[in-house]
């Protein structure tokens, strides 16, 4: 005779024996734990490096201001160290710290020939020093219509080089026509700076000359 089995009963979890709207419930507020929870973490997160970008923000303002104020020194700077250069460039033109006689004589030769004036002899004489520059002389003459030799004196004015004309001596005037021409001696006297190594005081020196 076969035996009959009865199956044991199901224990049920008190999950189970909730009803389908409670376990909605439930589910939805895990959903909403979980949820939050994940957001808390998110934004910490999101909040740290927001702080760490704003921080690095902060730097690097700092060093792109330092760097502006850093180049407006450096331009600064740069434009004294020019300004500076092209000031001795140009007291240089005016106030050389050599004789250059050769270009003494070059810059009188164009103004000479500019005016119409002809340079007929040039004769260099001694150096005259002073205590913070030297005299550098030079015999002149020349010969030209007197308007031409007028012109002549007031270009060489306008040389950048401090060029004085001076002892200026007119000699045998002759009329052409409406114009008179001359032949003219004079001195004209350029100034050197003194050199570190030269000594304060009176002094000559002697240079070439030509006639």
């Amino acid at each position: 005779m076969a035996t009959k089995v009865v199956p044991a009963p199901v224990q049920m979890s008190a999950l189970d024996r909730l009803p389908p709207l409670a376990k909605a419930g439930l589910g939805g507020l895990f959903l909403v734990l979980f949820a939050a929870l994940y957001f808390v973490m998110f934004y910490s997160d999101l909040e740290s490096e927001i702080t760490s970008a704003k921080q690095n923000y902060s730097a690097l303002e700092a060093q792109l201001k330092q760097a502006k104020e850093s180049e407006t020194l450096y331009n600064k700077d740069l434009e004294e160290k020019t300004r500076g250069e092209q000031l001795a460039k140009d007291q240089k033109k005016v106030l050389p710290d050599d004789s250059e006689t050769a270009a003494f004589l070059s810059s009188l030769q164009t103004v000479a020939t500019s005016s119409g004036v002809n340079l007929t002899s040039y004769s260099p004489v001694e150096e005259e020093a002073q205590d913070f520059f030297a005299k550098v002389p030079m015999k002149l003459a020349l010969s030209g219509k007197f308007h031409q030799v007028l012109k002549f004196f007031n270009g060489v004015g306008q040389l950048d080089r401090i060029i004085n004309i001076e002892d200026i001596q007119i000699k045998t005037p002759k009329t052409t026509g409406d114009e008179i021409e001359v032949q003219v001696e004079c001195l004209a006297t350029a100034f050197r700076a003194k050199r570190p190594d030269e000594a304060k005081g009176a002094g000559k020196t002697r240079i070439g000359g030509h006639k």
